[in-house]
């Protein structure tokens, strides 16, 4: 490997930022995170922020929306009782997810932010409306593909816009948000999708439903601010001016200008190469982040959350029942991640809830094969997961790489995580079937507990701090 890693002197970085953890930052209140003498008011970007996590609600709905209608679709489009057709159905918006979020980063550095997200927003209008009057499993398979190029640029440029207009105090929670906005979205799809055993067709609706939140994604976005980081490093001064303004206030300005001066070392963002982010000094970064969203994905978690009607079937259980119950326990973790982000820190929460993950998995081997995919332990690893393992990888990353590369870095951490989602949506019930239930979940408690490890020894803490202070402390000289 040629140049240095990012994190080569990693001891000297490490004083830096816990040097920031020792200063309380101005008007910061003893255990809360919303007081705001001295910070700019979290009022003003909440609206922004709030538009953005659309993308994160189309992310989830578009997630478990086969959930409950997938025997439906199979016998509505003849491919009933073919597992692999099935898998297809899920995978192959996986599939389309791993091309957005390959380009997203080129798109989210060359259109802006706001433009990027109404970009994403076509295809799932289109990719939805496709699927919803199909009568062929090929018009399917077209119809998720589309759908999935949305979802693979949004996430990525969601997190990267959520964290780029939000106060460093209340980064952590905003960017809890996204999370919270896809467990909306997942279990909005869940509940929907409950008439779809009974009510002939039904399922089609469910396809229509969601071209309304992509439509308010594309309109509301004209309205909302660009980031202005984004601007900065476009060289468009005035705008990025006004939108600080119109973020944080004009008394926060001036200090905000005064740090992007800082950390800009006048490169351009188009100067960014492909081949910098695999092997050069940037390699040791983006390596941590697609390993902790290998990591996140290899846990299992989206097998719950694509299968939870099957497994729940094939263990006697109501699934209208245990998906309701899914979709409450995953708000309610995210809900609980949000409040201990920026106090906790992200390295801890995301510690800690994966070694209860662990614990979670393991706990399925105490019993039978029916208690084992019992609600319970269904729930206990999704409450595990919707903890730590869900919120934190996004804004972590989001936070750490440095301003030059950060879409494109995304990007390429994005795709990792798509290539190890689709894998578990096309092989999860094959797998379930040939290893058996206790096998393939002491599998992912396994990966569970590589995750607490490698958390430990390379993830830095970042809450509270400026994302210029956290790029002038760790970029290499």
């Amino acid at each position: 490997m040629r140049g240095p890693f990012f994190m080569h002197k990693r001891a000297p970085s490490k004083d830096h930022l816990n040097g920031f953890d020792r200063e309380e930052n101005l008007g910061r209140s003893h255990g809360g995170v919303w007081k705001e003498n001295g910070n700019p008011s979290w009022k003003r970007s909440l609206p922004h922020v709030l538009v953005a996590t659309l993308s994160s609600f189309l992310f989830g709905y578009h997630l478990g929306v086969v959930n409950d209608t997938l025997e439906s679709i199979s016998l509505d489009l003849g491919f009933s009782g073919s597992t692999l057709a099935e898998g297809l159905v899920v995978s192959t918006c996986l599939g389309g997810a791993f091309i957005g979020s390959v380009f997203s980063g080129w798109i989210a550095d060359g259109l802006g932010r706001r433009r990027a997200f109404q970009l994403c927003a076509l295809p799932m209008i289109v990719g939805a409306s496709l699927s919803a009057t199909t009568s062929s499993l090929e018009g399917m398979l077209l119809g998720r593909l589309l759908v999935g190029t949305g979802m693979g640029l949004g996430p990525p440029v969601a997190a990267l816009y959520v964290s780029e207009v939000s106060p460093a105090f209340v980064r952590g929670t905003y960017g809890s948000f996204t999370q919270i906005a896809t467990c909306l979205g997942l279990m909005t799809s869940l509940l929907i999708g409950i008439p779809a055993k009974n009510v002939l067709g039904w399922w089609r609706v469910c396809f229509w439903v969601s071209a309304i939140p992509a439509a308010l994604l594309a309109i509301l976005m004209e309205f909302s601010a660009e980031s202005p980081h984004w601007l900065f490093k476009r060289g468009r001064i005035a705008e990025t001016e006004a939108e600080l303004d119109r973020l944080f206030g004009a008394l926060h300005v001036k200090s905000s200008m005064s740090e992007f001066s800082k950390s800009d070392r006048g490169d351009e963002v188009d100067a960014v190469k492909f081949s910098e982010l695999l092997y050069g000094r940037h390699f040791r970064v983006v390596f941590i982040g697609s390993a902790l969203f290998a990591l996140q994905q290899l846990s299992g978690i989206n097998a719950v959350f694509y299968f939870s009607s099957t497994v729940f079937k094939s263990a006697g259980v109501p699934s209208d029942i245990g998906n309701i119950c899914v979709g409450i326990v995953n708000i309610s973790g995210s809900v609980v991640a949000m409040i201990l982000m920026d106090r906790l820190g992200r390295k801890l929460l995301l510690a800690v809830a994966m070694s209860l993950q662990v614990f979670a998995a393991s706990d399925f081997l105490l019993g039978s094969g029916k208690l084992y995919l019992s609600v319970g332990g269904m729930l206990l690893f999704v409450l595990t997961f919707a903890l730590g393992a869900g919120p934190v990888p996004s804004l972590l990353l989001s936070e750490i790489f440095p301003s030059r590369i950060r879409a494109k870095a995304m990007a390429v951490c994005m795709a990792v995580h798509w290539v190890i989602n689709f894998f578990v949506g096309l092989l999860f019930l094959h797998l379930l079937e040939v290893l058996g239930p206790q096998i393939l979940y002491s599998i992912f408690g396994t990966f569970c507990l590589m995750g607490v490890a490698f958390v430990k020894k390379n993830v830095v803490e970042t809450k509270g701090k400026t994302l210029q202070e956290i790029e002038i402390a760790l970029l290499p000289s």
